[in-house]
């Protein structure tokens, strides 16, 4: 089984910065996608940042310029740096890791327990 662990998330002003941090744990044999999805009160779960295991990286179109999503493949991480944080950013923030473990090579996705984040105006 692989754990993701999420933490960084919190309160911020309009304009402030946070950076998330999710850790992979467990029989990991390894782990190709880590993301990031997003859902606010009464919206559909959105995908906002994705990495490859090479380094690709993937934006939605709302959060580009403002947010980077980078990768530490030693320790199995994956970060979320949000800057120019807006009202609308507001969500809850899941992390996401497609890998796979030595018990079953087939790749499977394992989900954080999400993290709160919340932008005042």
């Amino acid at each position: 089984q692989v754990q993701l662990v999420e933490s960084g998330g919190g309160l911020v002003q309009a304009g402030g910065s946070l950076r998330l941090s999710c850790a992979a744990s467990g029989s990991i044999f390894s782990i190709n996608v880590m993301g990031w999805y997003r859902q606010a009160p009464g919206k559909q779960r959105e995908l906002v940042a994705f990495i490859t295991s090479g380094g690709y990286t993937n934006y939605e179109n709302s959060v580009k310029g403002r947010f980077t999503i980078s990768r530490d493949n030693a320790k199995n991480t994956v970060y979320l740096q949000m800057y120019s944080l807006k009202p609308e950013d507001t969500a809850v923030y899941s992390c996401y890791a497609d890998g796979s473990t030595y018990n079953s090579r087939s790749y499977s996705r394992y989900w954080g327990q999400g993290t709160q984040v919340t932008v005042s105006s």
